[in-house]
């Protein structure tokens, strides 16, 4: 019998020698024989664990507070280097030498798990060839998951001109510890999610055991989201339809309200204040849930909102209308999470201490089918996509209007940009995306003290550069020169 080393407690990727940077030691192993393990290797909840929220440190919709804050947290001078590094726009490394990058590493650890399921659960000794594909087709779609998040944090954006020459990042197919790896192109990595989820669609689930599980929805959702990224708006518009023909599930955010003197459960029902906005795991909204990784992986009361951020929650706001997304989400002036009451004139605080799914939720299907009907010249539809989500989010909400696709557009990029300020990656991708599909170059601007650190969104410190502990011991590997 073929033995596999796996477990639970693998070890993290380090390096060995030139292009060979990847390998995995595992700490623990067993070797897979049934069905049950590799059921039990998908259902890990440390894959869960999958999203590091720092690269939203780079982008235009976050201010840190002053070198030492009246909010201890959001103090510069209390910050993670990695988090100086970025919010400081530093050119070179973002983490020290040896430091542990949750980012990277994280994704090729899950990825190791992923490999060894979909080359081997096809020929465990029981189970039926229908699970067993079931199974093949979920961790498929958990590797495309990683290689989605990997490319476009460590690579310059899909751009159908470049993307076979551009840098993308390592391919790794198999549990090999001893293989030789390179950093392949941008269209590689695409072509591969594309491949694996257009593999697991038809083997996919319809109904869910639970929210971590990928079924069929979630295949549609995250195929709207790569064609996004690519620009095929048309193909993008498509899946998303199907994914909300399977769940199109919005919560009312108008039954909801905030209360004093407390952290997680802050935002609660207004007819009960013990009953706290859902998590990842029991959101009607959420169709596939990730979260943030133990390290980096959270932001609550970190930082504060950029004066633009805050003027697109103004923005197309009818009169007497409120946006509840700012109302509950955010402190303005003050916050009060415990005894003792914060003041901060003038500045308001992203404070919403919900966890969050990172994977995929029908808000982000409803605004992905509102950009790509606007780009694809459908105006009407575009409207009805966008005015379905504010009234699910904006109390005394009046329907949006446009005569024309641009302004449309329009209308949903500033729709997205105020559902998902800090979700994951996001505003980052997005900056990066929105370059290449109009052109779009934005200044950012992270005020500090006296100081103001500014680039241009078309600028390499916009990809992430491969952890020094990695090019420590691989010098040869290529990089993007930020």
């Amino acid at each position: 019998m073929k033995k596999i080393y796996i477990g639970l407690l693998f070890g993290l990727m380090t390096l060995s020698s030139c292009n060979k940077y990847l390998d995995i030691k595992p700490k623990g192993f067993t070797i897979p024989e049934n069905l049950n393990d590799y059921k039990l290797l998908l259902n890990d909840q440390g894959l869960i664990s999958a999203s590091p929220v720092y690269p939203n440190y780079l982008t235009d919709n976050l201010q840190s507070g002053d070198p030492q804050d009246v909010q201890s947290a959001a103090s510069f001078d209390y910050y993670d280097y990695v988090k100086k590094q970025l919010y400081s726009l530093a050119h070179g490394a973002i983490f020290e030498d040896g430091q542990y990058d949750p980012y990277w590493e994280t994704a090729y650890s899950h990825i190791f798990t992923y490999n060894v399921i979909i080359n081997n659960v096809l020929v465990a000794t029981d189970g039926s060839e229908t699970e067993k594909k079931r199974v093949w087709a979920e961790a498929k779609i958990g590797r495309a998951f990683e290689y989605l998040s990997l490319v476009n944090i460590y690579a310059a954006h899909y751009n159908p001109a470049n993307a076979a020459k551009d840098l993308g990042v390592p391919l790794v197919l198999k549990e090999d510890i001893n293989q030789k790896y390179e950093r392949v192109s941008v269209q590689a990595i695409y072509d591969l999610v594309l491949n694996d989820l257009n593999d697991a669609l038809p083997h996919l689930s319809t109904a869910q055991s639970n929210k971590s599980q990928a079924v069929r929805s979630v295949g549609y959702s995250f195929l709207s989201r790569v064609y996004l990224y690519q620009g095929k708006f048309k193909e993008a518009l498509e899946n998303a339809k199907q994914a909300l023909a399977l769940n199109k599930n919005l919560i009312n955010y108008n039954l909801y309200t905030n209360k004093d003197k407390t952290t997680f459960g802050r935002v609660c029902l207004k007819t009960d204040n013990s009953s706290q906005f859902p998590d990842a795991r029991t959101n009607i909204e959420s169709i596939w849930t990730r979260s943030g990784t133990s390290s980096l992986g959270s932001q609550n009361a970190e930082f504060y909102a950029s004066k633009e951020l805050i003027d697109t929650y103004a923005k197309d706001l009818p009169v007497g209308a409120n946006d509840k997304r700012y109302e509950l989400f955010f402190c303005r002036d003050q916050a009060s999470f415990g005894p003792n009451l914060i003041k901060f004139p003038g500045r308001v605080l992203y404070a919403p201490y919900v966890d969050f799914s990172t994977g995929f939720n029908t808000p982000e299907l409803f605004l992905i089918a509102a950009e790509a009907a606007a780009r694809t010249g459908n105006t009407g539809e575009a409207l009805e996509f966008l005015n379905t989500l504010r009234n699910s989010r904006i109390e005394n909400n009046k329907a949006l209007t446009a005569g024309d696709p641009k302004t449309a557009l329009q209308l949903a990029l500033d729709e997205r940009r105020r559902e998902m300020p800090f979700m994951a990656s996001t505003r980052l991708i997005d900056l990066k995306r929105l370059v290449i599909a109009d052109n779009y170059k934005k200044s950012i601007k992270h005020p500090l003290a006296s100081k103001v650190f500014e680039m241009e969104s078309t600028d390499l410190r916009m990809i992430l550069p491969v952890p020094p502990k990695v090019l420590s011991l691989n010098p040869g590997i290529p990089q993007y020169e930020r």
